[in-house]
């Protein structure tokens, strides 16, 4: 998939598309390259970011911490980093 990169490490880098101040926080499919993700948080003061990050945690059923944002802090273009994820954890969101 186009939308993110396994690392040597067993990781992951996601792009993600994102809109922020949706009703609920959920995957809206694909947007170009990225993967678009409607969130129910303002872009205001960094929630939407950590509203992304727990939203991607709990998606994934994975540790809030093995989640970083690297890239894309003030965009709605973000790259998130991510320790340990299976392709089949990462196509899930796809029917999240």
């Amino acid at each position: 998939m186009s939308w993110y990169r396994l690392t040597p490490t067993g990781g992951a880098v996601l792009s993600l598309h994102i809109q922020p101040g949706a009703k609920i926080s959920a995957c809206a499919g694909l947007h170009g390259d990225a993967l678009k993700i409607r969130l129910a948080a303002p872009p205001v003061d960094g929630k939407a970011n950590e509203a992304l990050l727990r939203f991607l945690a709990e998606t994934l059923a994975l540790p809030r911490q093995q989640l970083r944002l690297k890239s894309g802090q003030s965009s709605r273009q973000k790259r998130i980093e991510i320790d340990t994820v299976t392709p089949e954890q990462l196509a899930a969101l796809l029917s999240h």
